[in-house]
């Protein structure tokens, strides 16, 4: 009975407990959107309930619907952003803040990727969230001013026309300076030494990539990152990552800009009536007046344009049955500021990779491609409109197109003779110049990892990639064309292809040994690399079809080739998250070396001290992060060096009339030997870095320090060389060596970071010396140092200063003024000749420096990009030519010149006076731009953003030209920079 009792009043009691607990945890609806700092909505955040731990996905507007109980926790996470808990309501709206912890991130380093808090190198990653905007048309112009150690200076305004890209100054006179650059693994292929395309028709390789399909940069800038890739690594490796699908539900994005370029500065010239009056001050009835018109023509106007240009971007994104893929396709039209100048560029892309065999074999499958065509303008015009007369018509009645040409009547023939001597009319180099090219390249690569079932931790790659490409055009000059008037114009044409292919299979053997707190990653592989050109050279022709005499009728095809075979292996040791021990080495033999020099080795080793996990810093709530990098390795450098220089071999002389023999009616080429060294082998690098990572405030401030030294032997180098000892007085050869030195800085914070405003700062700084150590066999004082061809021999490579430096004589001044021919005696023999020349300055910068902001408040952002260089040098080649005799010759033609005629007063050109080389150091604002996020449209179908950019916005320096930045620090008539306005819009549904 009692028992029976005891049994009624549990049953009780447990349906008490059963009702309050049911009434405690009523079910629960909850619904809520999730943004991001910005307000934009996140699609594809997890979003999960503590109860049943069921979890859901937000949708393209960042809404989400989840079951739970009242008394749950929703949990919401989402990569790159703090994971952040929330009590469970019916209506939740979030908004995630930016991950300020980045230890747990994973960059992408050469074959493979590694925990950033373990990286040893020296490595900068770039994302798309951090890209500059705007009309942005190659891609390396998304990372500009945005990592330390890396300059990036673009050769001109015009479309596609790319940029010199240096990493920490690069490592070569005589080879190429370009990093080694590797899309989704596939290396592309460098270009020429000269700097130009490799791809006929293309004004850049890269102008052939476009830039939507990046996601993001990793830049390997020491020798510990870069020596993976052995003999191509020495100017450092940009490793390109495109976008690949994610989310489950088809994603549709599309872009659409509209930009217009504007001249942001012309070339300060004397107006029409100013030259005028200079000619009249010199006598008011010289011989020159008659012959000035009375036109009043800006002809800088007459060459420029606002240039109107367009980009449109489409892709979609997400999961066929498991499948991530994204399929993408853009069309650009650019407008170039130099009239008739224009780039039409089609691209597609497609990426998918599945995951098969029980998440045994993961398949990445990336293909680009892209085509174009650019008509280019005739850069001639840029240096003609600076030049000629102003008092000219762009317009007369003439045999040469109705064009006004410097010519003069002939009273025996009754023709009018053309002046071939004088400048030619701007306009109509331009309109009468038609140079066309259609280019198509495809690059992609499938990637095979398969994690073998019987061995897990042993992944085998296989990597398969190509890059094939075709370059072909027409130049066309109609025969009364003044330009090509001595040889009836021209109907010529180029062509050449691109079929490079890469092979590659490494194990990558991963193991975590926990017993001894260690992680083991080791990896060894086979590289197979295949570089094909096949170049076309054809006959020249009139307009009229006709041959040329002595052009030569048969066509000729050079096909180089040069085949990289390498060996490679890494080893990463890490012990107990604190110590990570990292060991490369790579074997690379090349084709392009006799066999005694085919095969160089390039090691490295490198160890990581991660402080911050040691018991004495580990409790702090100031320091979050705090790692010291040490590094050694060497890496070596091929570019540059042509296919067979270790073999004598004959190239086909041009196609003139001086280069072929007639015997009957056939005419034959002949071919000139090149020298040649058998010795021929590639540079090395090798390369010293010591680095300090730091954060504080929970990530909140990040940053890192470097110093590095790299020192460059068996350099490739010009030297003079006995007569009659090879087929040239002079010869490339290994015998130079150069040392570079450099301390960088960077560090980013999070000003701001709240549901209503979000403030980051970048800023980076970079310090660079350089100095040649080395160019000849034995010491040799008669040997002042290479000169270089660019700029008239202005510049030269001497031992002891700085590469590139400038060879000029010292001007003497009086009252401040420069005196015509009264220089320096450097070397004091009391006579002043080449003797004295002497080595002034540098194009190279000191100091380089790079600040970005962006601001977000609600749903406006606003950001700007600034970048800055000190301590560089450029020649004013434009402004040497603002002299008398310039503007009078007995050529029988007048020429216009710069305003600051008057302030020199020289009679002739000084153009090795020191006085042309001027301070370039300048402040630019390389972009301003305002993002509006209009939200949901189309009936919640979809998201909208606004934005507005401006690009080139001011410049502030001393230089007295119209550009302070070009590469080489030669400015000879320079296709300026247009200042960019852009407006554009995206959607996403």
């Amino acid at each position: 009975m009692f028992l029976s009792k005891t049994k009624r009043l549990l049953f009780l009691v447990v349906c008490c407990f059963s009702i309050t607990f049911l009434k405690a945890q009523a079910p629960l609806q909850v619904t809520g959107t999730v943004k991001n700092e910005k307000n934009e909505p996140i699609q594809g955040a997890t979003i999960e309930e503590s109860v049943s731990k069921k979890k859901t996905q937000s949708d393209i507007q960042g809404k989400f619907t989840i079951l739970t109980t009242d008394k749950g926790t929703i949990s919401i996470s989402y990569v790159g952003y703090e994971t952040t808990n929330f009590a469970a309501k019916s209506q939740l709206d979030i908004v995630l803040n930016p991950s300020t912890t980045v230890l747990t991130d994973v960059v992408v380093i050469g074959y493979g990727t590694q925990k950033k808090k373990e990286v040893t190198g020296a490595i900068s990653t770039i994302t798309a969230k951090d890209f500059q905007k705007g009309a942005i048309t190659t891609p390396e112009q998304l990372i500009a001013g945005k990592v330390a150690g890396v300059t990036i200076t673009s050769n001109g305004g015009g479309p596609g026309s790319g940029s010199v890209i240096r990493i920490r100054g690069g490592a070569s006179l005589g080879a190429g300076s370009d990093p080694l650059i590797v899309i989704d693994g596939v290396p592309l292929q460098g270009k020429n030494i000269d700097g130009s395309s490799n791809i006929a028709g293309s004004s850049d390789p890269l102008s052939l990539i476009n830039p939507n399909d990046i996601e993001s940069f990793t830049v390997l800038k020491d020798a510990a990152s870069t020596a993976i890739y052995g003999s191509r690594a020495s100017n450092g490796v940009i490793l390109i990552t495109t976008k690949k699908g994610r989310g489950k539900k088809p994603v549709f994005t599309y872009s659409t800009q509209v930009s217009v370029g504007t001249l942001a500065r012309k070339v300060k010239l004397q107006s029409a009536d100013q030259l005028r009056a200079y000619v009249d001050s010199f006598a008011p009835n010289n011989s020159f007046k008659p012959l000035l018109g009375t036109a009043n023509t800006d002809w800088q106007d007459e060459i420029y344009q606002t240039a109107v240009s367009t980009d449109n971007n489409l892709s979609v994104s997400g999961k066929l049955k498991n499948v991530p893929y994204r399929v993408s396709a853009g069309f650009l039209n650019q407008n170039g500021l130099l009239l008739t100048d224009y780039l039409e560029r089609g691209t597609a892309g497609i990426s998918v990779s599945p995951v098969l065999l029980n998440n045994h074999l993961k398949i990445d499958i990336n293909l680009k491609g892209a085509s174009t065509k650019t008509r280019f303008g005739n850069g001639a015009a840029i240096g003609s409109a600076v030049y000629f007369d102003p008092t000219q018509p762009v317009r007369t009645e003439s045999p040469f197109g109705n064009y006004n040409e410097w010519s003069t009547p002939n009273p025996i023939t009754q023709t009018i003779d053309l002046n071939r001597l004088a400048t030619r009319n701007p306009v109509a180099l331009l309109n009468l110049y038609r140079n066309i090219s259609h280019v198509q390249r495809s690059y992609g690569n499938i990637q095979l990892d398969y994690k073998l079932h019987f061995f897990p931790d042993l992944h085998a790659n296989l990597n398969l990639g190509y890059d094939i490409a075709k370059g072909r055009g027409n130049v066309d000059v109609p025969d009364y064309a003044a330009q090509n008037y001595a040889d009836s114009g021209q109907r010529n044409q180029y062509l050449n292809k691109i079929n490079n292919k890469v092979g590659e299979f490494y194990l990558n053997y991963i193991k975590d040994l926990k017993q001894i707190k260690s992680n083991i990653n080791v990896i060894a592989g086979y590289g197979y690399y295949n570089n094909l050109t096949t170049n076309y050279s054809f006959s020249n022709y009139r307009y009229n079809g006709n041959l040329i005499p002595g052009s030569g009728k048969a066509n000729a095809v050079d096909m180089p080739e040069n085949t990289l075979i390498s060996f490679y292996s890494r080893l990463i040791y890490t012990y107990n998250e604190k110590y990570i021990l990292a060991a490369s080495f790579r074997r690379d033999g090349s084709s392009k070396f006799a066999k005694d020099n085919r095969w160089g080795t390039f090691p490295s080793v490198a160890f990581t001290w991660r402080m911050i996990n040691e018991p004495f810093l580990k409790s702090s709530k100031t320091l979050s992060d705090l790692k010291l990098r040490l590094s050694y390795g060497v890496t070596g450098n091929q570019d540059g060096i042509a296919n067979y220089s270790y073999q004598p071999f004959y190239t086909p002389n041009p196609n003139d009339s001086t280069s072929y023999v007639q015997l009957g009616d056939t005419y034959y080429g002949s071919y000139t030997p090149s020298a040649y060294d058998q010795n021929l082998k590639w540079e090395q690098s090798q390369s010293m870095n010591i680095g300090i990572d730091f954060g504080f405030m929970n990530n909140r401030i990040t940053g890192s320090i470097d110093l590095y030294s790299k020192k460059t032997k068996d350099m490739l180098n010009t030297i003079p060389i006995p007569l009659g000892s090879n087929f040239a007085p002079k010869i490339l050869t290994n015998i130079g060596s150069m040392e570079n030195k450099g301390i960088e800085f960077a560090i980013n914070t999070i000003l701001l970071n709240n549901k209503k405003y979000n403030w980051s700062v970048g800023f980076n700084a970079s310090y660079y010396d350089n100095k040649i150590t080395k160019l000849t066999a034995i010491q040799d004082s008669t040997y002042k140092g290479t000169i270089l061809s660019d700029g008239n021999g202005i510049r030269i490579n001497t031992v002891g200063y700085q590469a590139g430096s400038f060879y000029v004589s010292k001007q003497e001044y009086y009252n401040g003024k420069p005196v015509e021919g009264l220089y320096a005696d450097v070397n004091n023999d009391g006579v002043h000749d080449n003797n004295d020349l002497y080595r002034y300055k540098s194009p190279t910068p000191k100091y380089v420096f790079g600040f970005s902001s962006q601001f977000s408040y609600k749903k406006l952002t606003a950001s700007t990009v600034l970048r800055a260089n000190v301590g560089n040098y450029m020649y004013n080649a434009v402004e040497t030519g603002a002299s008398q005799s310039s503007v009078f010759n007995v050529l029988g033609f007048v020429s216009n010149s710069l305003s600051k005629i008057n302030n020199t007063n020289f009679v002739y050109t000084q153009s090795r006076s020191d006085y042309y080389i001027q301070n370039a150091s300048f402040l630019k604002m390389d972009n301003i731009g305002l993002a509006y996020n209009v939200g949901s449209i189309l009936k919640n179908k979809a998201q909208m953003q606004i934005s507005f950019n401006c690009q080139n916005v001011f410049t502030v320096t001393k230089y007295t030209g119209i550009d302070p930045e070009k590469y080489n620090g030669i400015d000879d008539s320079l296709y300026p920079r247009p200042r960019t306005f852009t407006l554009g819009a995206s959607l996403q549904f």
